[in-house]
This record gives structure tokens, C-alpha cells and sequence, in this order.
């Protein structure tokens, strides 16, 4: 992945955070996830009064791509104010799909902060290979 396509993404992350509904937290977070065949798919946290119910950004760019037929992700983009990286869950969720997809964590000012793979975000992963008999 060459630098335009992690700029792009970071813009994408950065301007999809703007949207976020975070009345309870005012913490927002923007996501880009980009697929194997290079489409960018956003998403926001969206919060709610019962807690549990609140979504985060990883998991609404995830379900978007899904939820139009992309299964194979190359690259996430996550951005916060202060370098936040995805919870368990999403790590989880990312996991389902993409072991091995690039995380990188950057702030609202564009600044990389962490790039890593998910693989050492979710350290002894559960995925569909581990239900292989």
C-alpha cells in the first residue's frame, strides 16, 4: 500500500469522525476500512442512551462493507483525538475477516501514531479456522 492510499484513508477517517454521534463521551472515532480490491468503506461511532447498544466506528465501516458483498480487507485506518486503538470487539469483528489486516492508529491532526497487524492487536485470535476439525 503506497502512501496516497494511507492519506486517502486517514481523510476519509478523519472526516467520517465529524459525523460521529457521541453526545455521551464526545469521543469520536472514524474508521476506513479499505478492501482487497481497493474500495474505501467508512464508518462512525454512534452512541446511545443504553450504553451497550452504541456502536463503534470499526464495526459500521465493517457491516457497510459486508452488508455490500466485500468479505476480504487489506488496511483500517482508525482515528481519535488521542490515538485511541479498536476495542475488543471490533477486534474481534476485523478478525472474522481479515487476521492479517494492517491497523493503523492516527490522530484528528493526520499524525500516524501506531501500524500494526491485527494479529498482534488480538494476540491468539479465534477465527473460522479455529472451528476446523
Amino acid at each position: 500500500m503506497n502512501d496516497n492510499t494511507i492519506r486517502e484513508l486517514i481523510d476519509a477517517a478523519i472526516a467520517v469522525s465529524k459525523l460521529a454521534y457521541a453526545p455521551y463521551s464526545d469521543y469520536h472515532v472514524g474508521a476506513a476500512l479499505l478492501s482487497s480490491d481497493g474500495h474505501i468503506f467508512t464508518g462512525c461511532n454512534v452512541e446511545n442512551a443504553s450504553y451497550p447498544a452504541t456502536i463503534c466506528a470499526e464495526r459500521t465501516a465493517l457491516v457497510k462493507a459486508v452488508s455490500e458483498g466485500q468479505r476480504r480487507f487489506s488496511a483500517i485506518v482508525v482515528v481519535t483525538r488521542n490515538g485511541g486503538f479498536p476495542c475488543g470487539i471490533c477486534r474481534q469483528m476485523l478478525y472474522e475477516f481479515a487476521p492479517d489486516l494492517r491497523v493503523i492508529i492516527a490522530n484528528t491532526k493526520g499524525e500516524i501514531l501506531d501500524d500494526m497487524p491485527l494479529r498482534e492487536l488480538l494476540a491468539k485470535g479465534f477465527g473460522p479456522a479455529s472451528l476446523e476439525a
